[in-house]
């Protein structure tokens, strides 16, 4: 797999200075965290979904989830468990190679019927969402998923999802992330990512946000991703990557405020059109949280519509001033200070070694963009319309 791959070679040579490497579900787990991208997640009751799969890699999609959660109702779910078994043996039995899938399931006993039904084309899966992950209820799921890892002959990964009310009222908040993070190091050879599910969480004050605002807008929201961020995010050997929420919306309204999208950008490369289709489909909004998601230490981001992945994934390319400063600071192994290259900053070379050490590792799946180039490039060669 590899990110972009859809592009021509001229196109990736044009667009790229460091071009996106390819991954496999073997890779390492710290790069393969990161290349998860914008992640899909698809109702498991979808009658066409081995097509669908196939569909979206083709247009992009590393990431997919199948899910047997909130997107299916109660009364679905028996039919949504014999679809998804089906519909990923007919994917598996395809040849088809990618994305990462996973089953988001909704009670442990799931990952055994998942498991069981596929059988020999078990390497379909690259392995399960965890809703609703607290510490009291984990272990069911995390031992399931280590079952399944031993039936397939390799590791099965576990997405843990955080969208307790415990985790969104403060007075719980500090006890229930200590608690997860317990039971994460325990399991951590099994832990790919860390997912947050900010409308579940939303749902604890009966809030949700509008397609005019971004997540962290919402500031009681905002303030459980700081804080899972701060005790699970960190820089050390005890952190893990943590992706983006989800954004919800991808139909045309009519607005109240201005569009989010700075005109210069699209007017420099030509591109006024794009910005027009972007806004149209309220893509400027995701963009200002995609944005705002990485300011707050996030990577990749839950997406539930198509529009939404190659926003994420071109605002995931790492641009050429980031990785020439990010190469600076890890050629000073002994420390100190010196004027970045592009002679607008001071990069240090100790403090910033965390950063620059992450930022290298996004290169090289998400690639490094020529110094010309900017993301509005990646989104026109994309073809998002």
């Amino acid at each position: 797999m590899r990110h972009f791959d859809y592009l021509s070679d001229a196109e990736i040579d044009r667009l790229f200075f460091r071009a996106p490497e390819h991954f496999t579900v073997d890779s390492d787990p710290r790069v393969l965290a990161m290349a998860l991208g914008a992640t899909l997640y698809s109702p498991a009751t979808r009658p066409n979904l081995a097509q669908d799969i196939a569909k979206r890699a083709a247009h992009g999609v590393i990431s997919f989830v199948v899910c047997l959660e909130d997107s299916i109702a109660d009364h679905e779910v028996p039919f949504a468990e014999r679809n998804a078994v089906a519909q990923l043996r007919a994917y598996a039995k395809s040849g088809a190679n990618g994305p990462l899938v996973f089953v988001r399931v909704r009670n442990a006993g799931q990952i055994a019927f998942i498991t069981e039904g596929l059988g020999e084309h078990l390497r379909v899966l690259s392995g399960f969402v965890i809703p609703k992950f607290l510490e009291e209820t984990a272990v069911e799921y995390l031992e399931a998923i280590e079952a399944a890892s031993v039936l397939a002959g390799r590791r099965l990964y576990a997405m843990p999802v955080l969208e307790s009310p415990e985790l969104a009222f403060r007075e719980t908040r500090t006890g229930a992330l200590q608690g997860i993070q317990t039971v994460l190091q325990k399991y951590r050879e099994s832990i790919l990512a860390v997912r947050i599910g900010a409308t579940d969480l939303s749902s604890a004050y009966g809030l949700r946000r509008t397609r005019e605002l971004t997540i962290y807008h919402v500031h009681v929201i905002a303030e459980v991703i700081s804080d899972i961020v701060n005790v699970l995010g960190r820089a050390d050997e005890s952190g893990f990557v943590i992706t983006g929420p989800v954004w919800e919306y991808f139909a045309q309204h009519e607005r109240i405020f201005k569009p989010q999208l700075r005109e210069t950008p699209f007017a420099e490369h030509d591109e006024r059109p794009l910005r027009l289709r972007m806004i149209d489909a309220d893509l400027d909004g995701l963009i200002r949280e995609i944005v705002l998601d990485q300011a707050n230490g996030l990577t990749g981001k839950t997406v539930i519509h198509p529009s939404h992945v190659t926003a994420v994934h071109a605002l995931s390319v790492v641009s050429h001033e980031e990785y020439v400063d990010a190469c600076d600071i890890l050629e000073a192994e002994r420390g100190g200070a010196k004027a970045s290259g592009y002679r607008n900053k001071m990069n240090e070379s100790k403090p910033h070694r965390a950063w620059a050490e992450q930022l290298v590792r996004r290169a090289k799946v998400f690639g490094v963009a020529r110094e010309e180039t900017s993301y509005v490039d990646v989104l026109s060669a994309s073809d998002i319309a």
